[in-house]
């Protein structure tokens, strides 16, 4: 089979995959749906109780889920390319967090007195933040990954502590609204979240995919793309202002799920190699699938509790972090 329709069997493949976690997901749960009716629902008709179940509470939820799967998913990935260390992720070198902080900050002061509309902005002011302040500490006549990295750790180290200290000032319920959403989570989101989170990937996503090729260039280094006259830092700057903008903008709306952005881009890349061209389309599909198949689980699989998508994603996120520390020492 050749690279070509090897990977159109590979999005095939994810493609269904993805479809039935949409009628497991919208189907089962404390009212069971058998799947015709689901999609009977989902084509305009169905009974009024069980399209309302379907299109107000369980439909919302899993389009929100796919949306910050594949956004986290494409942060990672950027940042997997520009930082050229399979250990980069939003959470690793501190956007989450910093979306995370601002959102906390919001929650505790603003949140009365702005109206919840505001918290994706905080987020996304927060992770840009983050990045921007990364960036300028890593400058020493260009940007070097591992200084990025480096400061990245410190940096998430001191928002970590900065939101510990918004959280014990702040009120007991406050804290224990933050501790579940920085958690992870999807739970009673409705269609208007939905829409509100839309416009952030319209805005990001496109470029994101005008500049695949230079990710590619990314993973070449410094010398060689110099050398050839591309502008490398300034490529540099706005993927990872892109990286920032998905990953605050997903934080903002679903809290701080993590891993999603780490795990992906490491199975698009067993499924269908390095290429971008490929990889950002497939790296999507997959932190849908993730996102939505979590939260499915932590919906269903302790009745009538629903545990955060996050705690699930965390589950199997940290083994999958180890393991690949594991293998990058021993390359090394």
């Amino acid at each position: 089979m050749s690279k070509r329709n090897k990977r159109i069997a590979v999005f095939v493949i994810l493609t269904v995959v993805f479809l039935i976690f949409v009628l497991l997901s919208t189907g089962i749960g404390t009212l069971y749906i058998p799947p015709l009716h689901v999609l009977s629902i989902l084509a305009g008709g169905g009974e009024t109780m069980e399209a309302t179940v379907i299109l107000n509470l369980r439909l919302p939820r899993l389009m929100l889920a796919a949306l910050v799967g594949a956004a986290l998913a494409l942060s990672g990935t950027v940042l997997q390319a520009v930082i050229r260390n399979p250990l980069a992720s939003p959470e690793i070198i501190g956007v989450n967090s910093g979306a995370s902080m601002m959102a906390v900050l919001f929650l505790a002061l603003f949140n009365e007195t702005l109206g919840i509309a505001w918290l994706p902005l905080f987020a996304f002011c927060g992770a840009a933040g983050v990045a921007l302040i990364i960036y300028t500490a890593a400058w020493k006549k260009g940007v070097s990954p591992m200084r990025i990295i480096l400061i990245g750790f410190g940096v998430t180290a001191l928002l970590e502590a900065w939101k510990t200290l918004f959280l014990i000032f702040g009120p007991i319920w406050r804290t224990s609204q933050s501790q579940v959403w920085m958690t992870g989570t999807v739970y009673g989101t409705t269609l208007n979240e939905v829409y509100s989170f839309l416009p952030w990937l319209i805005i990001f996503i496109p470029v994101l995919f005008l500049l695949m090729r230079s990710l590619d260039i990314q993973l070449l280094g410094d010398e060689l793309p110099i050398g050839l006259g591309s502008r490398v830092q300034l490529l540099r700057f706005v993927l990872i202002f892109i990286s920032a903008g998905l990953a605050g903008a997903a934080t903002a709306f679903a809290g701080g799920i993590g891993f999603i952005g780490l795990m992906a881009p490491h199975i698009s890349r067993r499924l269908v190699g390095g290429s971008h061209h490929s990889l950002l389309w497939c790296t999507a599909l997959i932190g849908a699938i993730l996102l939505v198949a979590a939260d499915f689980a932590g919906r269903t699989l302790f009745p009538p509790r629903d545990i955060p998508a996050g705690v699930f994603t965390a589950v199997i996120g940290a083994p999958f972090f180890l393991y690949l520390l594991i293998q990058v020492r021993r390359r090394a």
